[in-house]
């Protein structure tokens, strides 16, 4: 009889339990999924829920080459390196930098990547670190959704859209190691 009742309770307590962690699970996972000021055009995947990305874009292309820019947010405690990206409009991604070169501005690839600092930010921008977009095979036209998946030091990923964007700006020639056209 004794037993029984240990059995009894030991479910009860169980489901319980079981219960409690049931009702705590949405509300933890409707906060994580819920937008925030930074969060523009980003969905939730495996990055630390404090990487974001505000106003993501990528510049309007015929074919070839392009670039996405944004500013990348990190509201943790440790930073956050964005090793790679990748997006299903193109076959090839890398993460660039711009810098002086024998007294010209020329692009090539960021080693390292991208450090995000804890409780900052990185600016991705033309004429300065962005994400380059290679060999695309289709238009880019304004107005269109470009997902992107960003892979992160450490194993994770983090996902966003940028929208496509007409830029003339600083006369960028999206070619690696290519002379940046005079900016500075």
């Amino acid at each position: 009889m004794f037993s029984r009742v240990m059995l009894v309770a030991l479910s009860l307590g169980a489901v319980t339990a079981t219960a409690a962690c049931g009702s705590e699970e949405p509300s933890s996972a409707s906060a994580a999924a819920s937008p925030s000021a930074v969060a523009v055009a980003a969905s939730p995947s495996s990055a630390p829920a404090a990487l974001s990305i505000t106003d993501p874009w990528v510049k309007t292309a015929k074919k070839g080459m392009t670039a996405a820019f944004g500013t990348l947010v990190n509201n943790s405690d440790s930073d956050v390196t964005v090793i790679a990206g990748s997006t299903p409009v193109a076959p090839m991604v890398e993460l660039h930098e711009v810098v002086e070169s024998k007294g010209k501005m020329v692009m090539r690839p960021k080693k390292g990547g991208f450090v995000v600092p804890a409780h900052g930010t990185h600016v991705l921008q033309p004429g300065g670190d962005h994400i380059m977009v290679m060999d695309v095979p289709a238009e880019i036209k304004p107005g269109s959704e470009v997902p992107f998946t960003l892979e992160l030091q450490g194993g994770g990923t983090y996902t966003f859209t940028a929208l496509g964007k007409d830029f003339a700006g600083a006369k960028e020639n999206y070619q690696p190691g290519a002379d940046m056209g005079g900016m500075g």
